[in-house]
């Protein structure tokens, strides 16, 4: 499938369950159709947002045929844009496999418990827990969010339901 290219503005959920305070730009149905005919599930693109280049972002399906995709602080910053900016956006299909974490994978050889459960999850769902810890900006997060993700893997929890168990527990 071709690049679709089009001019979007930044927007932000106010109150969106689990999206509450998400930035994220809108794309339509005649766009998804031109991106990959048919999706109703989301998939990864890759492309530019203005000059800055992506790769492995999800389109997430809103429900009415709209998709969004969430713009995280790391790209606004490099765009230098906020809330309500316009932005050049030009996306492609993204099928490059995505690498689990290394790290992840090497302390699941080490509790067989946890890489049995790990192992029954989807690859997408794997990726969840991969990307979170991956995107953690200092060794001790990372490590944190290992041992995490680890525990939370022994109560056979998937990933949402492993953040709003620990979320819970911190509030309490």
């Amino acid at each position: 499938m071709p690049a679709v290219k089009f001019t979007a503005t930044l927007l932000r959920f106010a109150k969106k369950g689990e999206k509450t305070g998400w930035t994220y730009i809108n794309i339509t149905p005649d766009l998804i159709h031109r991106l990959k005919k048919g999706a109703t599930q989301s998939f990864r693109v890759k492309g530019k947002l203005d000059d800055y280049a992506i790769k492995a972002v999800a389109l997430l399906p809103m429900g009415d045929g709209d998709f969004i995709m969430p713009v995280n602080g790391t790209m606004r910053k490099a765009m230098q844009k906020k809330e309500g900016a316009m932005i050049n956006v030009k996306l492609e299909v993204d099928t490059a496999e995505l690498p689990l974490s290394a790290d992840l994978l090497e302390c699941l050889a080490d509790d067989p418990e946890a890489q049995a459960f790990f192992d029954t999850l989807t690859k997408g769902h794997q990726r969840y827990f991969s990307k979170w810890i991956e995107d953690a900006k200092t060794p001790e997060t990372k490590a944190k969010r290992i041992a995490m993700a680890l525990k939370g893997l022994n109560m056979k929890l998937g990933y949402g339901p492993m953040l709003r168990h620990f979320k819970a527990l911190k509030g309490s």
